[in-house]
């Protein structure tokens, strides 16, 4: 991740071998890691059965909420593509039985059409 992603608050895309040690005592029998993203010390981690939503907190991190977002639970979700002058791509996701939208922003480098299809493929 670049500095000026960082400072933007630009999610970028985390090695998934770096995670497996990390999320294995959270994970279920079955259940695989397929895409992860950072922003600086909170993840968006997407699984073959849910997406967690890792928020570090603290000085230390040490405190740490993962949010499990089954993929049954997702109502519909939005993607918008970076553009000539906007150098991010956002996904929003609306959680069925709230007005709650869980919004992320990525990379101009994230491939956020092929994000929107690994979700489609769980939520779908």
């Amino acid at each position: 991740m670049g500095l000026f992603d960082m400072l933007l608050g630009n999610a970028s895309e985390v090695n998934l071998n770096e995670l497996q040690k990390e999320f294995a005592d959270i994970l279920i029998e079955g259940e695989q890691l397929e895409r992860a993203f950072s922003v600086v010390r909170d993840k968006w981690i997407f699984t073959s059965k849910r997406l967690i939503l890792l928020d570090v907190q603290g000085v230390t991190g040490s405190k740490r909420e993962y949010l499990t977002i089954p993929y049954r639970n997702i109502a519909y979700f939005s993607i918008e593509t970076a553009g000539s002058f906007d150098d991010d791509c956002e996904m929003k996701i609306y959680l069925k039985g709230t007005s709650t939208c869980i919004t992320k922003e990525f990379t101009r480098r994230t491939n956020i059409k092929e994000l929107q299809r690994l979700l489609a493929s769980h939520v779908l």
